[in-house]
C-alpha cells in the first residue's frame, strides 16, 4: 500500500456529487426564517438564511418580498433582512415558490 494525501483509500471510492450555487432546485434548500433583535437597538429582524442562489437572483426575491409585504429589508453577507416581525408571511410567500422554510428560534 502507497501513502497518499487525497484522502481516497483505493476500492472506498465514493461518487461524488456537485451542486453548483444556482442549481439547486426550491425542494432541496434547508431555508430557515428567524426573528434577530441583536445589535439593532432592540428592533425587530426577519432573517432568511439557507437560500443557495446568485446575488442576483436574491435581490430579485428581496425586491418581490418588500413589495409584497409593505416594508423595508437588506441583502447582508448571502442573508436577507426583512424589517419587522414578519416570519409568517415570509414563510407564506416562500412556500408559494416551492421552497420549504422552516422557523428557527421561536
Amino acid at each position: 500500500m502507497v501513502y497518499s494525501t487525497d484522502g481516497v483509500v483505493p476500492g472506498k471510492e465514493k461518487a461524488a456529487v456537485k451542486v453548483s450555487e444556482g442549481e439547486t432546485s426550491p425542494g432541496q434548500q434547508k431555508i430557515r426564517v428567524r426573528l434577530d433583535r441583536k445589535r439593532r437597538g432592540g428592533k425587530s429582524v426577519t432573517v432568511i438564511e439557507g437560500l443557495r442562489m446568485p446575488d442576483a437572483e436574491l435581490k430579485n426575491l428581496l425586491k418581490q418580498l418588500k413589495s409584497g409585504l409593505g416594508t423595508g429589508g437588506a441583502v447582508k453577507d448571502g442573508l436577507l433582512e426583512i424589517q419587522g416581525d414578519r416570519r409568517s408571511a415570509v414563510m407564506a410567500v416562500l412556500e408559494k415558490i416551492g421552497d420549504k422554510p422552516k422557523r428557527s428560534r421561536g
